[in-house]
C-alpha cells in the first residue's frame, strides 16, 4: 500500500471511529471497515471511489423504527419579550406555591414539603417523589421535572393563557393536577 494511502487512511480514521487498521503476520496491510474486511487489492478499489468517509457515514437514514421524537421545533417569532415573560412566569410560579401550601394542609403525606428560592419552586412529596419546577429566561419557558412524567419544557400560549408542553400538548396546571391526585390521593383544583 502505498506510503500516500496510508498517510490518508490514518487521517480519517478519527473521524470515522470504526474504522480499524490492522497489520498481519505476513506484512499485508488490511483496512477493518463495519466488520468487513479488504485486502492490498481491495483498499485500491475503495480508496479510488472519491467518497468522503465521514460525510458518508453521516448520511446514514434515520431509523424509523425507534419512538424517538427529537425536541419540537421553537417558533422564535412567539416567543414573549423577556419583561413580559418574568412577569408571568413568576405569577404562575408564585400561584403555585400558595395553592401547593393550602394543598400541604390538606394531605397527611409524610415528608411534604414546599421550597421556592433563586427562582427553583421544589415540592416534595416524601417517598412519592419530588417536582422542580423553574424558569429557563433565554428559552422563555418553564422547565418542570416530574417523578410520573420525567422532564418537560413549557411555552407560555398566549391564545388559551396557558404553559402548555409542545410535544404532548400538555397544560401544565392540569398536568399538575392529574399528578397529584394520583400520588396524594386527594384532588387539587389550580384552574
Amino acid at each position: 500500500m502505498a506510503a500516500s494511502k496510508i498517510l490518508f487512511l490514518k487521517r480519517i480514521s478519527p473521524a470515522a471511529r470504526f474504522i480499524s487498521f490492522s497489520q498481519s503476520s505476513s506484512s499485508v496491510s488490511r483496512i477493518v471497515l463495519e466488520g468487513c474486511t479488504a485486502s492490498n487489492a481491495n483498499v485500491g478499489s475503495v480508496l479510488n471511489q472519491n467518497i468522503d468517509p465521514p460525510q458518508a457515514f453521516s448520511r446514514r437514514p434515520f431509523s424509523s423504527d425507534t419512538d424517538f421524537q427529537g425536541p419540537a421545533p421553537v417558533n422564535y417569532h412567539l416567543l414573549l419579550p423577556e419583561d413580559e415573560y418574568h412577569r408571568v412566569a413568576d405569577s404562575t410560579i408564585q400561584y403555585l406555591l400558595e395553592k401547593f401550601e393550602e394543598y400541604g394542609d390538606s394531605v397527611q403525606i409524610d415528608g411534604f414539603d414546599i421550597d421556592y428560592g433563586n427562582q427553583v419552586l421544589t415540592l416534595k412529596l416524601g417517598s412519592s417523589g419530588t417536582y422542580v419546577l423553574n424558569k429557563q429566561t433565554p428559552n422563555r419557558q418553564l422547565w418542570l421535572s416530574s417523578p410520573v412524567s420525567g422532564p418537560s419544557r413549557f411555552d407560555w400560549d398566549k391564545g388559551t393563557r396557558a404553559w402548555i408542553y409542545r410535544r404532548t400538548k400538555a397544560n401544565l396546571f392540569s398536568l399538575f393536577e392529574t399528578e397529584l391526585e394520583q400520588l396524594c390521593g386527594s384532588p387539587i383544583n389550580l384552574s
